[in-house]
């Protein structure tokens, strides 16, 4: 997905839109720790050059990281859908950001189109199993295709922390 991203990024171009977003977190933190900066820059220079549009390009894993400095948070609790390496590579993308992940549950989901169709219900028993204790903000989900929503407020009415998923850090762009 991240190295199709200019193609994808060129084909939209023509709509004219006012922001583009990567919306897979792990295809970027899988790149290795920071690429959601290159990543950004790299698709806003083939907008520029390609087609002469200046758009504002987000990456979900750069929206989280900037979620999270902008909450003031330090250590935070996440929740995936991916098997533990993939768990492991998001979290040591985190904290080469800044942050310490205090506490994380992989939920272990192999396929993929089956992260799109997780109960978001479920998610509201693991918020209370994830150790928060330490924390000071919950990534409810750290995956943009696992379904959230849903309970994203019934969840943060649980908790005194913020509690964020990739998907409300990635929707509202860069201004």
């Amino acid at each position: 997905m991240d190295r199709d991203a200019g193609t994808a990024a060129l084909q939209l171009a023509d709509a004219r839109v006012d922001v583009v977003a990567l919306a897979c977190l792990v295809a970027t933190m899988s790149q290795g720790v920071g690429h959601h900066r290159a990543s950004e820059e790299e698709l806003g220079k083939i907008l520029e050059s390609e087609v002469g549009m200046q758009v504002p390009i987000v990456t979900s894993a750069g929206a989280l990281v900037e979620a999270l400095n902008y909450l003031g948070a330090k250590r935070v609790a996440v929740i995936t859908p991916y098997m533990k390496p993939l768990t492991d590579t998001v979290c040591g993308y985190i904290e080469h950001e800044g942050y310490r992940v205090v506490d994380s549950i992989s939920l272990e989901v192999p396929d993929n189109p089956a992260v799109g169709r997780l109960d978001p219900q479920q998610l509201i028993e693991l918020a209370q199993r994830v150790d928060t204790s330490q924390a000071d903000a919950l990534v409810l989900s750290a995956c943009v295709q696992m379904p959230s929503l849903p309970v994203l407020q019934q969840v943060q009415d649980q908790f005194d922390i913020p509690v964020l998923s990739a998907s409300v850090a990635t929707a509202p762009g860069r201004s």
